[in-house]
């Protein structure tokens, strides 16, 4: 019934959503967003431009969306009256009691949360959120980042906002994104919302607390510079890949498992973890060497020669093919000498 009632909810969904909004949606991820965002970087640096970001954090955003006025935003948003309904239906009579060390409390109402684990909770806080986005004003704002005679100020992955300026002004665009948040019952996090700036920056207050300022952020699993330099993400993502072979270890050296196995098992665990988001790269010769050392050296056939019929070098052969043949399908075309 949920899929039937999604299938049925995301057509409105689609068209609701700008494509500013990655989260939950097909052919959409967090690699385009970490994309997005180091190309405006290269191209703030290549046009000598200063460039403000401010990564938003909500506390516990999921959990806080308030049902009534999540109807009320699904009406508004044109959602048909009989799907809203459904919806009601099913958060209707929400109860639940906590476990204490002194036995279970009394139980009462949820009235707030989306249901964790069901397949309409992220078109629905989509939605909850492009209400905020809308109210605050931030597509008519002129603040922001001008692309093809587009102003661009924010990129979103669900709940993970990322807003954008050339200047200060970001922090107008912070203040009214803030204030539309709380009259929805969602607050921000300023502890973990960060500022990432390529010029001069002024000291942040934000209700008695400083907005930190850094020189990276950890955005959707990838680590993103101020000025651009992307060889610190890729000395991470070498680390992490060897963290993954180190525990693959035994497996990789295993005589009773075929070359053929041990590729697919790279190719399925190492390779992701070390391609991650390696379509905003910008690398050195040196750099691409060092990946690709990386990504043969579990398949070494003097590491992990398997036992096979004599003269017969052909899983080997197709062991070196597979982990050589993978870097330039999704090796991206920048590369520096």
């Amino acid at each position: 019934m949920l899929k039937i009632l999604q299938a049925r909810l995301q057509q409105y969904v689609n068209h609701e959503l700008p494509d500013l909004q990655a989260g939950f949606r097909k052919g959409r991820g967090t690699r385009d967003q970490i994309a997005n965002i180091c190309w405006i970087i290269k191209k703030a640096r290549e046009f000598q431009k200063n460039i403000y970001f401010c990564f938003i954090d909500y506390a516990k955003a999921f959990d806080c969306v308030d049902h009534n006025k999540l109807w009320k935003i699904l009406k508004e948003m044109g959602i048909p009256n009989h799907l809203i309904c459904l919806l009601r239906n099913l958060y209707a009579g929400q109860e639940a009691t906590v476990r204490t060390g002194h036995g279970t409390t009394d139980w009462f109402q949820i009235g707030k949360g989306v249901r964790q684990g069901c397949t309409l909770s992220p078109c629905l806080f989509n939605l909850y959120a492009e209400h905020i986005m809308r109210n605050a004003g931030l597509e008519e704002a002129q603040a922001g980042i001008k692309i093809a005679g587009r102003n661009i100020n924010n990129l979103r992955y669900a709940d993970d906002t990322t807003l954008m300026a050339e200047s200060e002004e970001l922090k107008s665009l912070l203040m009214k994104v803030k204030e539309e948040s709380e009259k929805v019952g969602l607050k921000l996090n300023i502890q973990k919302t960060k500022i990432m700036a390529s010029g001069p920056i002024t000291l942040w207050e934000i209700d008695r607390e400083t907005v930190e300022t850094v020189s990276y952020f950890i955005f959707g699993g990838s680590k993103i510079s101020a000025d651009g330099d992307c060889s610190h993400e890729i000395k991470r993502c070498l680390l992490l890949g060897r963290k993954v072979m180190t525990n693959l270890d035994s497996i990789l050296k295993s005589r009773d498992i075929t070359l053929p196995t041990k590729v697919r098992l790279v190719k399925a665990m190492v390779f992701p973890v070390v391609m991650y988001g390696c379509k905003s790269w910008t690398v050195k010769k040196a750099e691409c060497r060092r990946i690709e050392k990386t990504l043969e050296s579990p398949l070494d056939c003097k590491e992990i020669q398997p036992v096979h019929p004599k003269g017969d070098q052909s899983w080997v052969f197709t062991g070196r093919t597979c982990a050589e043949a993978e870097i330039p399908i999704i090796w991206p075309p920048h590369v520096k000498s």
